[in-house]
């Protein structure tokens, strides 16, 4: 497996392209359009948010029909969410206006939002940008990366990769691009993630790895603590790289999933340390729980917590923060017996073991805490299971950001 260069784009007989349609912005391009000539089998996962946006229903449908897939149109800006029947048959009307201007039925076309909830789409707006969006496909590393961006609400970067790995003899390239700085706290923020692939494989073995890896990469993150109406993973296989197509759970599968899950893990880094307002990105790990399912609770409870999070923020080892998370998840461990350190690259640092506090460097705690990425590790010492949460400290600026979202 070796990462390269590229995006959305990378896999072969992908395209991509970018516009300005003036949605919400006005000084930005705000929709993106995937494209494969060759047909794709299709896997998603989708938010469990009750209500949910109208893409996110219209994407689900075609998802559970089976059908082959061509497109993915995606706007920035205005959510289509809370919008009734007008913006389900805004969904269609925008898969109708790909029809018309690709060679695809618009039941072979997704869409998703992402932005303000409540507002319906401008969709002459909408329509037109799909017309331009047509006339601008490239197959290109520029193209992957401007359409990252065209997806961006609150995010303050563009996240996009692509990797390549070998099977059965055949040269498999996976690209993607995602987005997510707000309501993140998937439950498969406004996160979306849009992963495309040339390996041949089955439609229901696509799905069970998809379905699988989320688990411990996007369902792992949490900024905010709210779950999104949109939140939309989409996995995009075509078949190109003319492997022998993958019908079984074999050494090929395994060798998939495991490429799968570096981008999906690598897409779940981004999004947490992009989180609105944040100086750092925090990976909770706790390690030796008694089941799979304690490990994630007790990690996923660590970074949800927001009194947690200021203290990273604030550069200050309060481990008395950290163990009231971890007791109130739910999960039953005795504290007489956890250890927790916080570490870097360089240095971990154990500052609570058998019950109470252990001595340490404040001076050294608070310069971990002050590094880009700040790991906590939490030893439970009940088993041999262990999961990584992904989350970011919470600053004055989340408070700002999301003050004024709307305007």
């Amino acid at each position: 497996m070796k990462i390269i260069n590229g995006g959305v784009a990378s896999a072969k007989g992908f395209e991509t392209s970018s516009v300005e349609a003036n949605i919400k912005y006005k000084d930005r391009k705000d929709m993106a359009l995937i494209y494969s000539e060759s047909p794709c089998k299709m896997a998603g996962t989708f938010t469990k948010n009750v209500v949910k946006a109208s893409c996110v229903l219209w994407d689900k449908e075609l998802n559970e029909s089976g059908t082959d897939i061509h497109a993915v149109v995606v706007n920035s800006g205005v959510a289509n969410a809370c919008t009734g029947k007008q913006g389900y048959d805004y969904c269609m009307q925008t898969a109708q206006a790909v029809s018309k201007v690709l060679p695809v039925k618009y039941h072979e076309v997704l869409v998703a939002s992402t932005g303000v909830i409540g507002m319906q789409l401008p969709i002459d707006k909408i329509t037109n940008g799909v017309d331009m969006l047509s006339k601008g496909l490239e197959h290109s590393e520029e193209a992957s990366l401007q359409s990252a961006q065209a997806i961006m609400t609150t995010d303050t970067k563009p996240k996009h990769m692509a990797i390549q790995f070998d099977i059965d003899g055949k040269t498999v390239t996976i690209g993607g691009m995602c987005k997510g700085s707000g309501m993140i706290h998937p439950n498969m923020c406004t996160m979306l993630s849009f992963i495309t692939t040339d390996i041949s494989i089955s439609k229901e073995l696509l799905q069970e790895a998809l379905s699988t890896d989320i688990l411990d990469t996007y369902n792992m993150i949490s900024v905010d603590g709210d779950t999104s109406t949109n939140d939309t993973v989409l996995l995009l296989a075509n078949g190109l790289a003319g492997n022998k197509t993958i019908t079984e759970k074999n050494d090929d599968y395994y060798k998939f999933l495991d490429a799968l899950h570096h981008i999906n893990e690598e897409f779940a880094k981004k999004i947490a340390s992009d989180g609105e307002g944040a100086t750092a990105l925090v990976q909770a790990k706790v390690i030796n729980a008694k089941t799979k399912d304690d490990a994630r609770t007790i990690a996923k409870s660590i970074i949800c917590s927001s009194l947690t999070k200021c203290a990273i923020f604030g550069h200050d080892a309060n481990w008395g923060r950290i163990l009231c998370a971890m007791g109130y998840s739910g999960v039953d461990f005795n504290p007489d017996n956890v250890e927790v350190s916080i570490a870097d690259d360089t240095q971990t640092i154990l500052i609570f073991k058998d019950g109470s506090a252990v001595e340490y460097s404040e001076d050294e705690a608070s310069k971990i805490l002050s590094k880009p990425v700040v790991n906590i590790i939490a030893d439970i010492k009940m088993g041999n299971f262990s999961a990584i949460a992904y989350g970011c400290d919470l600053s004055y600026d989340y408070v700002k950001i999301n003050a004024d979202y709307r305007s």
